[in-house]
């Protein structure tokens, strides 16, 4: 079965599950082949994404990093727009074992905000104000070219030297690092890392071909 033919089976569950989940799920299907263009069927759209929008920082993270390959899903996770609150799901569509979309389950939980909030100064009357277990968020405005810089950042970080005094195969190295991050199979990457690491584009691609030192 080809990736289409077995996202296009996903692709016709969509109404199905809008209507077992109710008006206020949104049901969003990823094609990650196209990270900045990746929603190919939205149902109950909660979060003002459309037909043709970009992948989220969580999305393009799991792809990155290949935590798809330990489990078939996330559950129960927060999402977050910029003015509502989300609990989410997402199941990891594969075939053969490689990650080609993503179906999403994002249930607008703004609804329950005044219950939660009277709730909350209730328990807060007898001194009893859980603490967060959350340890996953996502952000389901963010584009996929936003996450460019902090993902470069990140890595770039963790060898604790400023660019301009990192040697060659420090910079290399870290080239290297991005790349098998998958990063720079995002748009805008080598031009992102080129302007972080203080070298040309061109620079990019040639410490690509070069041997990069553990």
């Amino acid at each position: 079965m080809t990736d289409k033919e077995l996202l296009d089976i996903y692709v016709s569950l969509v109404p199905f599950l809008s209507e077992v989940c109710g008006k206020g799920s949104e049901i969003v299907i990823h094609d990650v082949t196209h990270p900045s263009k990746s929603v190919i069927a939205i149902a109950n759209n909660t979060t003002g994404r459309k037909l043709g929008s970009p992948m989220t920082d969580l999305a393009v993270s799991i792809q990155a990093s290949g935590a798809y390959r330990g489990s078939d899903y996330m559950a129960s996770y927060t999402g977050r727009t910029s003015n509502k609150q989300f609990l989410s799901s997402t199941y990891f569509i594969k075939n053969d074992g490689r990650l080609i979309g993503l179906l999403c389950v994002n249930k607008d939980l703004s609804i329950l905000d005044a219950l939660n909030g009277a709730t909350q100064n209730f328990l807060a009357q007898f001194g009893f104000v859980p603490a967060s277990q959350e340890m996953v968020e996502e952000d389901l405005e963010n584009p996929v070219e936003s996450m460019l810089h902090t993902l470069v950042s990140d890595t770039i970080s963790q060898v604790g030297i400023p660019p301009t005094r990192m040697s060659l195969e420090e910079k290399v190295h870290i080239v290297h690092r991005l790349n098998e991050q998958g990063v720079l199979r995002m748009k805008g990457a080598v031009a992102e890392i080129a302007t972080q690491l203080k070298i040309s584009e061109p620079t990019v691609y040639r410490y690509l071909n070069r041997k990069s030192e553990p």
